[in-house]
């Protein structure tokens, strides 16, 4: 999957260094969001909510599924994706504003205890065949897309590993079908904890948060040859209220930056 870079954006005509408060609306900023930005999100929208006095409504979803549902009609007003595609797509239909880069991700293995891998043999791993990999659903969810520009960037390396894991690669989470975990409990914990893959391909953030709810986990690193960066793209209704516009310009400013980094992503 070909990832895009960065695309010029402005919010309601207003500079992101300076981000002037907008007035409150009586009515919550509805904001869509990748589900790996849950954690941060929410806590940024709280220190929003208590700096501004701005309610805010805060849905998490798989991106593509949220695309589809504001496609739909769904009244979102600010919508922060796990790539720039989904966005852009709106955007691209008018409506929606081009959307900027505003975190950044990467892909890291997530595996049972016993399975033994490093970086440097992840790739034999992820071939061997005794050992089940799982992925998120292409299309609906962005992390899908990245694990199969993995899988690309294995068949360079490796003649015929991608006809290799694209067949045997398990899509689990993600898509509109897909089980979802009983409450309180993380996606990706849940499906290891019930041995649905030896190996999960996931965000860094994601394999993180999982092994601190589960930590007989391992989380593993994808060597370079193999990495796929992963841009978030962050875009807003064109007809958005000025609140809606405020909070966009908030994810980029410092404060937001730093509550981003202590959750491991990477700087735009």
């Amino acid at each position: 999957m070909r990832l895009a870079l960065g695309l010029p954006f402005v919010l309601a005509g207003c500079a992101m260094t300076s981000p002037v408060p907008a007035p409150v609306s009586s009515t919550p900023v509805a904001v869509y969001a990748a589900g790996s930005l849950r954690e941060v999100l929410t806590e940024i929208a709280r220190d929003h909510e208590a700096r501004t006095g701005q309610k805010l409504q805060l849905t998490f979803a798989a991106s593509g599924l949220l695309r589809e549902r504001i496609e739909k009609g769904e009244p979102a007003q600010v919508f922060a994706s796990a790539d720039t595609q989904h966005p852009q797509r709106l955007a691209a239909a008018g409506g929606w504003q081009a959307p900027q880069v505003f975190v950044r991700n990467s892909l890291c293995a997530l595996t049972q205890a016993e399975v033994s891998t490093t970086p440097q043999t992840l790739l034999a791993t992820l071939l061997d065949p005794a050992i089940q990999v799982g992925t998120s659903t292409p299309k609906a969810d962005p992390s899908g897309d990245y694990a199969w520009e993995l899988f690309r960037r294995a068949d360079a390396l490796q003649p015929g590993a991608y006809a290799t894991l694209d067949r045997k690669a398990l899509q689990l989470t993600g898509g509109p079908d897909s089980p979802r975990p009983p409450a309180g409990r993380g996606t990706y914990e849940w499906v290891m904890d019930q041995r649905q893959a030896d190996v999960f391909l996931t965000y860094c953030t994601n394999a993180v948060a999982a092994q601190r709810q589960l930590p007989r986990l391992k989380v593993v690193a994808v060597p370079p040859a193999l990495q796929v960066g992963a841009a978030y793209g962050l875009t807003v209704r064109r007809d958005a209220s000025p609140a809606a516009a405020d909070f966009a310009q908030a994810l980029l400013q410092p404060p937001a930056q730093a509550a981003f980094a202590r959750y491991g992503f990477g700087a735009p």
